[in-house]
């Protein structure tokens, strides 16, 4: 979710601002470590059983419940517009991602939200872009809540429920990842929007500091996610791999 979008969203502008690293940061990553594990025994103890799938249907029903109503308040016609409002960014498309792959299963939904969850979506919890108010604003829930949405997913998939990404689903999230990429960019261009980060960089201080002016760090960004989404795909792949040796 574009959270510059949460930062014009006047009503709490008095409250209490947030701070990145203060206590109710913690607390979030707290709660996000929280919830994971429980999700990783509660997969565990049902996988592979009736019981497992409802419980994955049943998260993915409490997730809609959760994203729904976030996403339509942020179109309402008093929201600043479509420069931060529409569900374009790669958190949004991860929420969407993480729900359809709780429900079906679907190889193409848990990769995307394997990798987009685990290293793209969770960054919000290392740099928030998120200036207004502090816990317990609705702009704070919906930031920290949005973005919790993909890694839970992927975590309780991977480590619960057992789905494992391979090289074909490196390969999905990589070409979707990029035709989104070339999608948003002619978007922003038209639209004068900057989904994506992919026009210029975001105002709080993050990863993309690291990697070079615009555009070098678009290229520098797409080799370094390449590299780290193989790193976490390599080790799933090299245990199957010993699996199979053993047991043929």
């Amino acid at each position: 979710m574009s959270v510059a979008r949460l930062a014009e969203v006047g009503p709490l502008q008095a409250a209490r601002q947030f701070e990145a690293y203060g206590w109710s940061h913690a607390a979030a990553v707290v709660v996000l470590i929280v919830v994971a594990v429980v999700l990783v025994v509660a997969g565990r103890r049902y996988r592979g059983t009736p019981a497992g799938q409802r419980l994955s249907r049943g998260l993915a029903l409490a997730f809609t419940v959760f994203l729904v109503p976030v996403e339509v308040y942020y179109v309402l016609p008093w929201q600043p517009g479509i420069k931060y409002s529409l569900p374009l960014q790669l958190c949004d498309l991860a929420s969407i991602a993480a729900v359809w792959a709780l429900w079906s299963y679907s190889p193409t939904a848990f990769a995307l939200t394997y990798f987009w969850g685990l290293t793209l979506t969770a960054q919000a919890f290392i740099s928030p872009e998120l200036h207004g108010p502090d816990f317990p604003s609705l702009q704070f829930v919906s930031f920290f809540g949005v973005h919790s949405l993909a890694p839970w997913a992927a975590i309780y998939l991977t480590w619960g429920m057992g789905l494992r990404p391979n090289w074909r689903s490196y390969q999905v999230a990589v070409l979707v990842t990029i035709v989104w990429g070339v999608a948003m960019f002619a978007v922003n261009r038209e639209a004068g929007t900057n989904y994506g980060f992919l026009n210029t960089k975001p105002l709080a201080k993050s990863l993309l500091d690291m990697l070079g002016p615009w555009p070098w760090y678009l290229l520098s960004e797409l080799i370094l996610g390449a590299a780290a989404w193989a790193l976490i795909t390599w080790p799933w792949v090299r245990q199957q791999s010993v699996s199979n040796t053993r047991t043929g």
